[in-house]
C-alpha cells in the first residue's frame, strides 16, 4: 500500500496503458524533449478496414468523410429515422447519444462536467496519466472530489457504446493526419515532432513545480488532457497568464480542421495529452 504522503500526490500514482511507455516517463519533460510515436495497442489492428481506407483518401477532407462515416457504422452512430425510433424503447434510444462527438461537444462547454470525466478517464485507461483536476484539485484520495469524478467517468450518459474505442480510433486518425498533412499555425512542409502552442491560466502558481512565472521559464505540472490555442491572443481569454508550450504532436487528439462541423467550442483550440511541461510565461 502507498505511503501516506504518497496518497497526496496524484503525479506519483501510475497504472499499466496501452502505449508501450510507462506513465511516469510519458507525463515527463524528457518525453516532451525527446517524444516518440505513440499507438494504442489493438486499435488499429481492429480496424484495419477503416485506416486502408484512409490511405485512399485524396486529402484531408475525404479522410475525415470516411473517419465519420466508419464510426457511424461501426457503432450506430447514425440518428435513426422517427419510424425506427417508434421501435425501440427509451433506454436504447438514448444510446444513439453517446457518441465521440457528443462528448468532445460536452468537453468544449465544460471540461469539469461529465464529459470531461469520460475523457479524463479515458486517458488514463489508456496512457496511464492520472488526472490531478476536476472541479477540484484531486489530491488526497479518497476524497469527495475523487468520488465526485469517479461517479461521473462512470455515469451510463457518456459511458457507454464502447466510448473508449471510438475514442481511441479518433487518436489514431488524428496521429493519422498529423503524419500526412500540415498542421494548422505551421508554415512549412518538412516534417515537425512539436506543435508551438498557448495556454491561458489564472491560478497557475499551484501548478509549477520548477523555475518561478517571475523568471518567466519553469516547469507546469499540466491535467492529463488540457486544451492549448494556436496563438496567445486566444489564449489571454482564458487567463492573464499565458504559457507557451511546445507540444509532442504524438500527444495531440483533436486539432483544428481534423474533423467537420462544430466539434469544440474553440476554433483554434488543440485538445492535447497533459503532464510535466517547460514553459515561457507571460503576463497579459
Amino acid at each position: 500500500m502507498a505511503a501516506d504522503n504518497e496518497l497526496d500526490q496524484p503525479h506519483r500514482w501510475y497504472a499499466t496503458n496501452l502505449v508501450g511507455v510507462p506513465a511516469p516517463i510519458l507525463a515527463s519533460t524528457a518525453f516532451n524533449a525527446h517524444p516518440r510515436r505513440l499507438s494504442i495497442a489493438g486499435a488499429c489492428e481492429a480496424h484495419s478496414g477503416l485506416f486502408s481506407l484512409l490511405e485512399r483518401s485524396r486529402d484531408l477532407n475525404e479522410a475525415h468523410d470516411m473517419f465519420v462515416h466508419y464510426l457511424a457504422i461501426a457503432f450506430g452512430l447514425r440518428k435513426p429515422a422517427p419510424q425506427e425510433l417508434s421501435g425501440l424503447g427509451r433506454a436504447e434510444q438514448r444510446r444513439w447519444r453517446s457518441s465521440w462527438r457528443k462528448l468532445l461537444q460536452g468537453w468544449g462547454m465544460d471540461a469539469n462536467g461529465p464529459a470531461g470525466a469520460v475523457l479524463k478517464g479515458w486517458v488514463e485507461s489508456r496512457f496511464g496519466l492520472v488526472p490531478s483536476f476536476h472541479k477540484a484539485p484531486l489530491a488526497h484520495f479518497p476524497s469527495p472530489a475523487w468520488i465526485n469524478y469517479l461517479q461521473e467517468k462512470a455515469a451510463s450518459r457518456y459511458n457507454n457504446n464502447n466510448i473508449h474505442q471510438q475514442l481511441d480510433l479518433l487518436f489514431e486518425f488524428c496521429q493519422w493526419a498529423l503524419r500526412r498533412s500540415q498542421m494548422p499555425g505551421t508554415t512549412t512542409t518538412t516534417p515537425v515532432t512539436h506543435l508551438r502552442l498557448w495556454r491561458g491560466s489564472n491560478k497557475c502558481e499551484e501548478q509549477v513545480i520548477a523555475g518561478s512565472l517571475q523568471n518567466r521559464q519553469c516547469t507546469v505540472r499540466l491535467n492529463n488532457l488540457v486544451s492549448f490555442s494556436l496563438s496567445p491572443q486566444d489564449a489571454s481569454c482564458f487567463g492573464d497568464w499565458v504559457f507557451e508550450v511546445q507540444v509532442p504532436m504524438c500527444k495531440v487528439l483533436v486539432f483544428p480542421d481534423l474533423l467537420p462541423g462544430q466539434v469544440l467550442q474553440g476554433e483554434q483550440e488543440v485538445l492535447a495529452l497533459g503532464g510535466d511541461y517547460d514553459v515561457t510565461a507571460r503576463y497579459d
